[in-house]
């Protein structure tokens, strides 16, 4: 019986490629550049696909509009809402049932300070950033769907609600400290 001969044709070079080749026809997509979890070297970094789809911050840094000291303070700003926000929670079936009231569960300190970070950021930004921002970074509105609710459909002012909500970035990235104030009077100087 003849020996079968081996294929030598294949590449070993993709096995790790984790990127999916079929997307949704609605998928809006980017590549990023993440750590690689499955690294023997601390740093390694490795290409993904992020869906930007409902997210209207990565979809600005994925196309170069927001730079990433902004992208950075956004994140931090969603981080600290989510910590800080008390929302609707499941039964505990674990706990034992008294007539019906629930005790509400004592806050932790993390979540007093993500509270006391929120209201620094509404002290900096004043009522009008702190709205738009929370629209655009919470509710994942577009900048049309901003001037819909104000009731104002122009073109230009959907160019002021985005050159706003970049400044009320800025201001987002210093608060949190991804940016010092040198750096933004030097970009402000370019612009």
């Amino acid at each position: 019986m003849a020996r079968a001969r081996r294929n030598k044709s294949y590449k070993l070079t993709g096995i790790y490629d984790r990127r999916s080749r079929e997307m949704p026809f609605n998928a809006d997509v980017a590549e990023v550049e993440v750590d690689n979890p499955l690294a023997l070297d601390p740093g390694e970094k490795i290409m993904a696909i992020r869906s930007v789809r409902s997210d209207p911050l990565g979809r600005l840094h994925s196309h170069h509009q927001i730079d990433e000291a902004q992208y950075r303070g956004g994140r931090a700003f969603q981080n600290d809402w989510e910590r800080a926000e008390r929302g609707p929670q499941a039964v505990d079936t674990t706990r034992e049932y008294v007539d019906g009231t629930s005790t509400r569960e004592p806050l932790t300190e993390s979540q007093r300070q993500a509270v006391l970070r929120l209201n620094r950021v509404e002290r900096e930004l004043g009522t009008d950033g702190a709205g738009l921002v929370h629209d655009v970074l919470v509710q994942g509105l577009t900048m049309d769907q901003i001037g819909e609710r104000r009731a104002v459909r122009t073109q230009r002012w959907n160019d002021y609600f985005a050159r706003r909500f970049r400044e009320c970035l800025d201001r987002l990235a210093l608060i949190y400290g991804f940016a010092t104030e040198a750096g933004t009077k030097r970009a402000d100087r370019r612009k």
